[in-house]
């Protein structure tokens, strides 16, 4: 320890010039320069220190005011965000159900109109069958009727003498046109 402190002290033996010199004497200058530059520090640096602080302390709580209200904005719009949300949700549900009933709807009027169909063609059906029936009917009476037409009258010409077959075509003449009518 005594070198270092010979080294400082061996400092002070230089030469100085004019009145301007060092004091080497850790211990006395330290402790001096130390509470000279605090107390300056400390009676100048107080008021600027204060006001830092204090726009410092300022800005914080502006800070901390803003963000406490962009939160409540926040919540308020999450808020009216479910809201809608739900809404929409239950918008969704109804939809969905009004879908699915009108589906359903759909379904039975698309059966009901199938079997409507079904039906008009069966009785078209039924129509044409007793139309093509009654008219083979009327064919085959009128064949009948033209062949046992013709064999009576092949009967009559062979048996009747001419007087007597012109007024038995007269007669047969006049019962066919009134038959023709009434079928008519």
């Amino acid at each position: 320890m005594k070198n270092v402190t010979d080294s400082f002290v061996s400092l002070g033996h230089w030469p100085s010039a004019g009145s301007f010199g060092f004091n080497t004497d850790i211990l006395a200058t330290n402790p001096i320069n130390l509470s000279v530059v605090l107390g300056v520090l400390i009676f100048f640096g107080k008021g600027v220190l204060s006001d830092l602080l204090d726009n410092r302390k300022q800005r914080i709580l502006t800070t901390i005011r803003n963000s406490d209200e962009l939160r409540e904005g926040a919540i308020d719009q999450l808020d009216k965000a479910r809201a809608r949300l739900r809404k929409v949700e239950m918008e969704a549900d109804q939809f969905r159900v009004n879908g699915y009933s009108e589906i359903e709807r759909e379904k039975l009027n698309l059966i009901n109109s199938t079997y409507k169909t079904l039906e008009q063609l069966e009785n078209y059906k039924n129509e044409t069958i007793h139309f093509e029936q009654e008219r083979a009917i009327n064919q085959v009476r009128q064949r009948v009727f033209q062949q046992a037409l013709q064999r009576a009258l092949g009967t009559l010409n062979s048996c009747l003498n001419n007087e007597l077959h012109l007024r038995t075509i007269s007669a047969n003449i006049g019962m066919f046109g009134a038959m023709k009518e009434i079928t008519d």
